[in-house]
Protein backbone atom coordinates (compact mmCIF):
# COMPACT_ATOMS: atom_id res chain seq x y z
CA UNK A 1 0.00 0.00 0.00
CA UNK A 2 1.39 2.97 -0.94
CA UNK A 3 1.67 6.48 1.29
CA UNK A 4 1.87 9.79 -0.57
CA UNK A 5 1.51 13.48 0.21
CA UNK A 6 0.00 16.33 -1.40
CA UNK A 7 -0.56 19.96 -0.50
CA UNK A 8 -3.46 21.92 0.05
CA UNK A 9 -6.55 21.10 -1.07
CA UNK A 10 -9.31 23.47 -1.33
CA UNK A 11 -13.07 22.05 -2.13
CA UNK A 12 -14.50 23.79 -4.79
CA UNK A 13 -18.51 24.49 -5.03
CA UNK A 14 -19.24 21.57 -7.11
CA UNK A 15 -17.64 19.11 -4.70
CA UNK A 16 -20.99 19.55 -2.77
CA UNK A 17 -23.54 19.56 -5.53
CA UNK A 18 -25.90 16.82 -5.95
CA UNK A 19 -28.09 16.82 -2.96
CA UNK A 20 -25.46 14.63 -0.89
CA UNK A 21 -25.12 14.79 2.58
CA UNK A 22 -22.28 17.27 3.26
CA UNK A 23 -20.65 17.66 6.89
CA UNK A 24 -18.23 20.03 8.12
CA UNK A 25 -14.79 20.30 10.01
CA UNK A 26 -16.66 19.53 13.22
CA UNK A 27 -18.60 16.67 12.26
CA UNK A 28 -15.33 14.09 11.51
CA UNK A 29 -14.62 11.04 13.04
CA UNK A 30 -12.19 8.48 12.26
CA UNK A 31 -14.10 5.29 9.96
CA UNK A 32 -16.16 7.68 7.98
CA UNK A 33 -16.58 7.53 4.14
CA UNK A 34 -15.92 11.22 2.61
CA UNK A 35 -16.00 11.72 -1.33
CA UNK A 36 -13.27 13.39 -3.02
CA UNK A 37 -12.74 13.42 -6.67
CA UNK A 38 -15.54 11.32 -7.69
CA UNK A 39 -14.35 8.73 -4.99
CA UNK A 40 -14.59 7.15 -1.55
CA UNK A 41 -12.05 8.17 1.21
CA UNK A 42 -12.18 6.53 4.43
CA UNK A 43 -11.10 8.83 7.49
CA UNK A 44 -8.34 7.47 9.03
CA UNK A 45 -6.92 10.08 11.60
CA UNK A 46 -6.94 13.84 11.67
CA UNK A 47 -5.67 16.77 13.57
CA UNK A 48 -6.54 20.39 13.43
CA UNK A 49 -3.73 22.64 13.99
CA UNK A 50 -3.95 26.65 14.72
CA UNK A 51 -1.54 28.44 13.26
CA UNK A 52 -0.41 32.12 14.08
CA UNK A 53 -1.86 34.38 12.06
CA UNK A 54 -3.06 32.11 9.64
CA UNK A 55 -6.58 30.43 9.30
CA UNK A 56 -6.61 27.06 11.28
CA UNK A 57 -6.05 24.09 9.74
CA UNK A 58 -7.42 20.17 9.53
CA UNK A 59 -4.85 17.48 8.39
CA UNK A 60 -6.34 14.31 7.25
CA UNK A 61 -4.76 10.63 6.87
CA UNK A 62 -7.29 8.83 4.38
CA UNK A 63 -7.50 5.53 2.55
CA UNK A 64 -8.84 5.60 -0.89
CA UNK A 65 -11.73 2.86 -0.79
CA UNK A 66 -10.49 2.01 -4.48
CA UNK A 67 -7.59 1.56 -5.17
CA UNK A 68 -6.07 1.08 -1.41
CA UNK A 69 -3.96 4.19 -1.95
CA UNK A 70 -3.41 6.47 1.74
CA UNK A 71 -3.24 9.56 1.49
CA UNK A 72 -2.76 12.97 3.97
CA UNK A 73 -4.26 16.06 3.09
CA UNK A 74 -4.72 19.55 4.28
CA UNK A 75 -7.40 21.16 4.47
CA UNK A 76 -8.18 25.28 5.38
CA UNK A 77 -10.70 26.18 8.10
CA UNK A 78 -12.86 28.20 5.87
CA UNK A 79 -13.39 25.26 2.82
CA UNK A 80 -17.25 24.75 2.00
CA UNK A 81 -17.09 20.90 4.19
CA UNK A 82 -16.68 17.54 2.82
CA UNK A 83 -19.44 15.03 1.30
CA UNK A 84 -20.27 11.96 2.74
CA UNK A 85 -19.83 8.95 0.71
CA UNK A 86 -22.78 6.87 -0.65
CA UNK A 87 -21.42 3.93 1.14
CA UNK A 88 -23.89 1.00 2.44
CA UNK A 89 -22.26 -2.37 4.13
CA UNK A 90 -23.84 -5.74 4.66
CA UNK A 91 -22.90 -8.59 5.93
CA UNK A 92 -22.02 -11.31 3.32
CA UNK A 93 -20.25 -15.09 3.90
CA UNK A 94 -17.28 -15.93 1.21
CA UNK A 95 -18.09 -18.66 -0.98
CA UNK A 96 -15.18 -19.62 -3.15
CA UNK A 97 -12.87 -18.12 -5.78
CA UNK A 98 -12.06 -19.53 -9.35
CA UNK A 99 -8.95 -17.92 -9.55
CA UNK A 100 -9.58 -14.80 -10.71
CA UNK A 101 -12.50 -13.81 -8.64
CA UNK A 102 -13.87 -13.85 -5.26
CA UNK A 103 -17.53 -15.30 -3.91
CA UNK A 104 -19.71 -13.76 -1.61
CA UNK A 105 -23.48 -14.66 -0.62
CA UNK A 106 -25.47 -11.27 1.21
CA UNK A 107 -27.34 -13.06 4.59
CA UNK A 108 -30.00 -11.31 3.93
CA UNK A 109 -31.06 -11.19 0.45
CA UNK A 110 -29.04 -14.23 -0.99
CA UNK A 111 -27.55 -12.43 -3.81
CA UNK A 112 -23.85 -13.34 -5.07
CA UNK A 113 -21.81 -10.69 -5.84
CA UNK A 114 -17.79 -11.23 -6.24
CA UNK A 115 -14.82 -8.70 -5.95
CA UNK A 116 -11.37 -9.36 -7.58
CA UNK A 117 -8.04 -9.51 -6.49
CA UNK A 118 -7.38 -5.90 -7.04
CA UNK A 119 -10.34 -4.75 -5.29
CA UNK A 120 -9.52 -7.13 -2.14
CA UNK A 121 -5.92 -6.21 -2.07
CA UNK A 122 -4.50 -7.07 1.52
CA UNK A 123 -8.05 -8.52 2.53
CA UNK A 124 -6.88 -11.59 0.86
CA UNK A 125 -4.29 -12.02 3.64
CA UNK A 126 -7.39 -12.96 6.03
CA UNK A 127 -10.38 -14.64 3.93
CA UNK A 128 -11.03 -17.84 4.32
CA UNK A 129 -14.04 -20.06 2.91
CA UNK A 130 -17.53 -19.77 4.74
CA UNK A 131 -16.04 -16.92 6.74
CA UNK A 132 -18.75 -14.01 7.24
CA UNK A 133 -17.59 -10.29 6.66
CA UNK A 134 -19.00 -6.87 5.67
CA UNK A 135 -18.70 -6.01 2.36
CA UNK A 136 -18.48 -2.38 1.26
CA UNK A 137 -20.98 -1.18 -1.63
CA UNK A 138 -20.36 2.13 -3.00
CA UNK A 139 -23.00 4.01 -4.98
CA UNK A 140 -24.74 0.66 -4.89
CA UNK A 141 -21.89 -1.95 -6.51
CA UNK A 142 -19.50 -3.76 -3.84
CA UNK A 143 -15.71 -2.49 -3.83
CA UNK A 144 -14.00 -4.12 -1.21
CA UNK A 145 -14.70 -5.99 2.76
CA UNK A 146 -14.27 -4.85 5.89
CA UNK A 147 -12.71 -7.37 8.71
CA UNK A 148 -12.94 -7.01 12.28
CA UNK A 149 -9.71 -6.53 14.29
CA UNK A 150 -8.98 -9.50 14.93
CA UNK A 151 -9.46 -13.07 13.14
CA UNK A 152 -8.58 -16.51 14.03
CA UNK A 153 -6.34 -18.86 11.64
CA UNK A 154 -5.08 -21.59 11.91
CA UNK A 155 -0.90 -21.86 11.18
CA UNK A 156 0.18 -24.86 8.69
CA UNK A 157 3.54 -23.94 8.77
CA UNK A 158 6.41 -23.04 11.02
CA UNK A 159 9.86 -24.00 11.83
CA UNK A 160 10.02 -26.20 15.26
CA UNK A 161 11.63 -24.72 18.51
CA UNK A 162 14.68 -26.45 19.97
CA UNK A 163 15.40 -26.98 23.28
CA UNK A 164 15.55 -23.86 25.77
CA UNK A 165 13.96 -21.55 22.62
CA UNK A 166 10.47 -21.40 24.71
CA UNK A 167 12.49 -20.20 28.15
CA UNK A 168 14.54 -17.91 26.63
CA UNK A 169 11.18 -16.37 24.53
CA UNK A 170 11.34 -14.79 21.31
CA UNK A 171 9.70 -15.32 17.58
CA UNK A 172 9.84 -17.16 14.61
CA UNK A 173 8.02 -17.20 11.55
CA UNK A 174 5.15 -19.09 10.81
CA UNK A 175 2.88 -19.30 7.52
CA UNK A 176 -0.47 -19.67 7.97
CA UNK A 177 -4.24 -21.17 6.28
CA UNK A 178 -4.57 -17.69 4.15
CA UNK A 179 -0.63 -17.70 3.04
CA UNK A 180 0.00 -14.75 5.73
CA UNK A 181 3.70 -14.61 6.77
CA UNK A 182 3.44 -13.54 10.39
CA UNK A 183 5.81 -14.11 13.51
CA UNK A 184 5.03 -16.17 16.13
CA UNK A 185 6.59 -17.13 19.98
CA UNK A 186 8.29 -20.08 19.93
CA UNK A 187 5.95 -22.26 21.09
CA UNK A 188 3.62 -22.20 18.26
CA UNK A 189 3.64 -25.18 16.59
CA UNK A 190 2.11 -26.56 13.01
CA UNK A 191 -2.24 -26.71 13.39
CA UNK A 192 -2.18 -24.20 16.72
CA UNK A 193 -5.11 -21.41 15.72
CA UNK A 194 -3.99 -18.12 16.45
CA UNK A 195 -5.67 -15.10 16.39
CA UNK A 196 -4.37 -11.89 14.27
CA UNK A 197 -4.72 -8.12 14.15
CA UNK A 198 -5.78 -7.05 11.13
CA UNK A 199 -4.63 -3.66 11.28
CA UNK A 200 -1.06 -3.95 10.97
CA UNK A 201 -0.74 -8.04 10.54
CA UNK A 202 0.77 -8.97 13.76
CA UNK A 203 0.37 -12.13 15.88
CA UNK A 204 -2.12 -11.32 19.18
CA UNK A 205 -2.35 -14.66 21.21
CA UNK A 206 -3.05 -18.33 20.73
CA UNK A 207 -6.78 -19.22 20.74
CA UNK A 208 -6.30 -23.49 20.56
Amino acid sequence: MKHIEVGLFRLGPTDLEGGEMSINFGDLNRGMVIELDGQPWQVMDYERHKMQQRAPVTRIKMKNLLSGAVVERTFQRYDTGFTVADIDNRQTQYLYTDGSYFYFLDQETFDQYDLNREQLGSALDYLKENMIVEMVFYKGSPINVNFPIHVELEVVETPPAFRGDTAQGGNKPATLETGLRINVPMFITPGTVVRVDTRNGEYTERVS
